[in-house]
């Protein structure tokens, strides 16, 4: 089920990104980004419509995946 991004709380949002771009084995290629930089991109691509949020109901979990993946 897709998530709205604006409905989550601010905190719950970044929180959710943040993890996201942490995760082991994510791959930013040959450049070393900060945190903040990743979470900001996430954060764009999430308002352009070009990533969505994820709420898996059989396993409780949410995830960040890009829209033409689904």
């Amino acid at each position: 089920m897709i998530i709205p991004w604006e409905q989550l709380q601010p905190d719950t949002l970044t929180n959710l990104i943040k993890e996201f771009v942490t995760r082991d084995g994510t791959d930013y290629g040959f450049k070393e980004t900060t945190t903040e930089t990743r979470i900001e991109q996430v954060r764009a691509k999430l308002r352009q419509g070009e990533a969505v949020v994820l709420f898996s109901q059989s396993t409780g979990q949410c995830n960040i995946v890009a829209r033409n993946s689904l």
